[in-house]
């Protein structure tokens, strides 16, 4: 019985296929055509600037400067990587002031920052401090300080037994590092800690 080919259409000499002669398949070790076109659109810098900004942005967005970092730190020239971040800002994959509005809402929500922590984590992820201006303004003061209240109900209990200047310096810490003023944060505190029955009538106003 005869044995079938290994190799059957399009390496039957019909000139077909990976764009050897005669449709003769590659000899080992040496790439296919198909390969090599695709190593040489690798070794292009315009287009693995492409290919790592795409891969970065699947499912996460990312602002300029952190596209940019992450092209330096591969080695792409930065006119191939100017050119690619510039189409992507065209096109609108790469928007840093929809990617600050988003990341205000997040974090406000889901970490309960004030708007001078949320300015500090943009500024280090490089959006323009115009940008940064306009998405902490979403947070009006009163919203900011309904927030602050609700982080200092929900802390307020891990603090029952301790004296009464280590609760206030815990709580008002608390709000400090999550980027609300002094003003605001020691006044929140006293409030709740009246409201519990502890005696701060000795502290001076606004503390």
């Amino acid at each position: 019985m005869t044995r079938r080919s290994e190799y059957t259409a399009p390496f039957a000499g019909d000139g077909r296929g990976d764009g050897t002669e005669g449709g003769e398949p590659p000899a080992a070790g040496f790439p296919s055509a198909r390969g090599r076109r695709r190593d040489e659109q690798l070794q292009d810098p315009v287009e693995q600037a492409r290919a790592i900004c795409l891969r970065l942005l699947t499912g996460t967005a990312r602002t300029r400067k952190q596209l940019a970092e992450a092209l330096r730190k591969r080695e792409i020239p930065e006119e191939a990587a100017e050119e690619v971040l510039s189409r992507f800002e065209e096109v609108g994959l790469i928007d840093d002031a929809a990617f600050a509005g988003a990341w205000v809402e997040s974090r406000h929500h889901s970490r309960g920052l004030a708007r001078r922590a949320l300015a500090r984590e943009l500024r280090t992820k490089g959006v323009d401090s115009g940008l940064i201006d306009e998405a902490v303004e979403q947070l009006d003061p009163e919203q900011e300080e309904t927030t602050a209240r609700e982080l200092v109900d929900r802390k307020l209990r891990s603090t029952r037994g301790l004296d009464r200047d280590k609760r206030l310096r815990r709580l008002a810490g608390m709000l400090a590092r999550k980027g609300y003023p002094e003003g605001l944060a020691l006044r929140v505190v006293r409030q709740a800690l009246e409201a519990e029955g502890e005696e701060l009538e000795d502290f001076p106003d606004g503390v």
